[in-house]
């Protein structure tokens, strides 16, 4: 039932997508779409503005205006519905490993599986050249099967887009003995992210869990990304956490 009552309002014009006011909503009534934050129900809103402070660019604010009651049994429905199922029950399909996925415009496969480090010869290259430590195909998490053998028990590595082309030593430092999946928190659709990678981690059990992102606000979506996802598989992996400056230079590195 609608009454006049306190309600979040978001200023799409300000707001840069970094979505931390996603993560700090606890009722989850936030969400990233198309690279903004949206509110998903009026429902799902308590007003009251948890989320406001973690805004950097101040697109967020509590007004009053007609909307739905705030209704916790929906609240708590909607976490329930948005958690990966168990072993026991289905699980989405995905892309076995060794098929062709999704094929591209273009005609291209764009998610057969692929473990490079078998089709690399040792032939020696020009002097000076470095060489790629790339181990395995695809490398976008949209597209890659949780079930891929090269994601077993790995050193992954979740990698923001922008990150790769800032970042000099990302061959030798962060690829080499290494799985990588690579995404935008900022273009893509960050809750399926979410599920993707609580797949891979629930399917594949990795070591570890280093994410590394950009300086820039909008790039914490991925670490929030992946915090999620660890909460949602309900596997315990450590997570190291770094940040790139656009100079290329590591800002912070925390575990």
């Amino acid at each position: 039932m609608a009454r006049r009552r306190k309600i979040i309002e978001i200023d799409e014009k300000k707001c840069n997508g970094c979505g931390q006011c996603v993560s700090a909503c606890a009722e989850g009534a936030l969400e990233l779409v198309n690279g903004k934050a949206k509110l998903v129900k009026d429902i799902y809103c308590d007003g009251l503005g948890a989320c406001i402070g973690e805004c950097p660019e101040g697109a967020l604010k509590i007004i009053e205006r007609e909307a739905g009651s705030f209704d916790e049994k929906a609240v708590e429905s909607r976490k329930e519905g948005k958690k990966p199922k168990s072993k026991g029950g289905k699980t989405p399909k995905t892309a076995k490993p060794g098929r062709t996925g999704e094929t591209l415009p273009c005609g291209c496969p764009s998610n057969t599986v692929m473990d490079l480090k078998t089709t690399k010869t040792s032939t020696p290259g020009t002097a000076g050249e470095i060489h790629s430590e790339l181990s395995h195909w695809p490398i976008k998490l949209k597209l890659l099967p949780p079930e891929a053998p090269f994601l077993k028990g790995a050193n992954l590595v979740l990698l923001a887009d922008c990150s790769a082309a800032a970042y000099p030593n990302l061959h030798p430092h962060l690829l080499r003995g290494r799985a990588i999946v690579m995404a935008c928190p900022k273009f893509d659709d960050l809750e399926g992210h979410i599920n993707r990678l609580a797949a891979i981690l629930e399917a594949s059990r990795p070591k570890n869990l280093t994410v590394v992102i950009m300086e820039v606000s909008c790039c914490r979506g991925l670490l929030f990304a992946a915090e999620k996802a660890v909460e949602l598989s309900g596997v315990k992996v450590p997570i190291t956490k770094m940040i790139i400056g656009r100079s290329g230079k590591i800002l912070e590195k925390t575990e």
